[in-house]
């Protein structure tokens, strides 16, 4: 009889074994990605809900906020060097460097370094966290294109910053790569946007298996000098301007004071595109009026049904 219990013992171990590593084989979701990307904000600068709105859009936010509702920012984590990098510095810039700093596992409260598209709130204003009254960081890197670098460096609250030696800006050049690690090269593109302040840039940003295009704001797609469907082409995930679903959300306003491209519009010109080109494209950045913001609504059903995706809040990506 114990020689019949043995047997069976050293069956079952057995068995355990190959299972586990069947398993194993079969488990690759469990291996942490050596480069993952995070959406950390999907809204447009003001927010949702929105200072003022008296909308239905906003009316039951200002009682029952929604703490997916922030603004648009990625972050970049490289693993395998303990870096990671925020794309916005938004004014939802204290949570989404702690969402930041949980998915990288870091110490420092800070990252690795900040880039910046332009001079437009939503997308620089979180700096003024860094500063004197708040973190009082040290040398933060802060990665950004000329006229975006002296707007900083020659405004206050801004060269308050630069001088206490809170951020250290480093400057980009149109279509120069930077590499920051063996596993992260970034590639900043001039986009045409409202640029009071700053001139407007896209980034490509190419991990060591993976590439995305992050446009959150341009004007119409026909008044870029590259066609953005050959850059689409040339990414594996395209993060892009969906500002407005259609014309009728700004009403009476003068859409050459907002040029953004409607989502109705891009969904034209994208139309003819193969659905392996179509997976690629989610869109981002959404003005609190957007139906894209809302489960389930008409303007959700119409994206997807169309062959597209919607950026969302907390959505990770390997690259």
């Amino acid at each position: 009889m114990k020689t019949y219990v043995f047997a069976l013992i050293l069956i079952l171990v057995s068995c355990k074994e190959k299972l586990s590593g069947e398993l194993g084989q079969n488990a690759p979701l469990e291996v942490q990605s050596v480069v993952t990307l995070r959406i950390l904000g999907t809204v447009q600068d003001g927010g949702s809900p929105h200072i003022g709105c008296k909308k239905s859009c906003c009316a039951d936010l200002f009682n029952n906020p929604d703490s997916d509702r922030k603004v648009v920012s990625l972050g970049i984590v490289d693993h395998e060097n303990n870096k990671s990098y925020l794309f916005e510095a938004t004014p939802d810039i204290t949570s989404q460097m702690k969402l930041l700093k949980e998915l990288s596992g870091r110490t420092d409260e800070t990252p690795s370094g900040i880039f910046m598209t332009h001079a437009h709130i939503g997308h620089y204003t979180g700096l003024m966290y860094l500063g004197r009254e708040a973190l009082g960081a040290k040398g933060v890197p802060v990665y950004a294109m000329p006229k975006m670098k002296a707007f900083l460096e020659n405004n206050g609250p801004w060269d308050q910053l630069v001088a206490l030696n809170n951020i250290k800006i480093h400057p980009l050049q149109n279509e120069r790569p930077i590499v920051l690690t063996k596993n992260i090269v970034v590639t900043p593109f001039i986009v045409p946007h409202r640029d009071e302040y700053s001139e407007t840039v896209g980034f490509k940003i190419d991990g060591p298996k993976k590439s995305i295009l992050f446009i959150p704001d341009i004007d119409k797609w026909s008044r870029w000098n590259k066609d953005i469907v050959a850059e689409i082409k040339n990414v594996d995930l395209a993060f892009l301007d969906a500002t407005f679903f259609d014309g009728d959300e700004i009403n009476t306003r003068n859409i050459s004071e907002i040029p953004h491209p409607f989502v109705v519009e891009s969904m034209d010109l994208f139309q003819s595109l193969p659905n392996s080109e179509k997976s690629k494209i989610h869109f981002i950045h959404f003005n609190h009026t957007n139906g894209l913001l809302i489960k389930d609504s008409n303007q959700q059903k119409k994206v997807l049904e169309n062959g597209f995706n919607i950026a969302t809040f907390n959505q990770e990506f390997a690259l």
